[in-house]
């Protein structure tokens, strides 16, 4: 909570690091600021280097009697969400109003929109992660949310024999999410805050006669 406080009170101050095309609207204006390089920053008592999405390093601005700092690399420190809309101007710092299908994107030789596999009680999800190998397996993929979301919300089920480890790391091998899902639970949501992870390992052990079943259509990012 204290995090969210941090990243939307802050966000006032904050420059956005983007494309030129960004800064050719006709309601910019011209100020005259100074680049502080001698400024120093800690984050949970570790230094910090303010960078752009490149890696370049980047120093904060002196204007007015305030300083300003490239919001992508004050998102980064605090573990904070964010992407932008050219088309409507927009940032989006921490999590977004409306989820984005996991659908976008996903690459698996286990996703299937054939209707004899698609659907789970009933209900026909049309696009899934399906995995109904043989034997006693490990099951994953990449998912790749690029650091543009907050959370992500994945519906998992056990089909078969009980799933007695599932996770969800980050790129830096961080477990996000460990559990164990067993059939009688049917179709179970997680909720895992993704902090601006860039990547993420999806990973389950199968037992012999066991199936995953992943609907994409309903597991999103927000």
């Amino acid at each position: 909570m204290k995090k969210k406080w941090i990243a939307t009170g802050a966000a006032a101050i904050f420059l956005v690091s983007s494309s030129a095309g960004v800064y050719a609207g006709s309601n910019l204006q011209p100020i005259k600021a100074f680049l502080n390089t001698t400024m120093k920053f800690q984050v949970n008592g570790k230094p910090f280097q303010l960078q752009n999405d490149k890696g370049a390093v980047m120093a904060p601005i002196s204007y007015n009697g305030s300083t300003y700092l490239p919001v992508r690399a004050v998102s980064k420190a605090l573990g904070v969400a964010i992407d932008f809309n050219s088309q409507s101007n927009t940032i989006f710092l921490g999590e977004k109003g409306e989820g984005v299908s996991i659908a976008e994107g996903f690459d698996s030789s286990f996703r299937t929109k054939d209707p004899q596999l698609t659907s789970y009680a009933g209900k026909d999800y049309k696009d899934v992660f399906f995995n109904n190998a043989s034997g006693s397996r490990s099951s994953g993929f990449m998912l790749y949310p690029k650091g543009k979301y907050q959370k992500l919300y994945i519906q998992v089920a056990a089909v078969g024999k009980d799933i007695e480890t599932f996770f969800v790391q980050d790129q830096d091998d961080v477990k996000l999410e460990i559990d164990s899902i067993n059939v009688s639970e049917g179709l179970k949501t997680f909720e895992i805050e993704l902090n601006g992870a860039e990547s993420l390992f999806v990973h389950s052990d199968l037992k012999a006669g066991g199936s995953i079943f992943i609907p994409l259509t309903t597991s999103y990012y927000k």
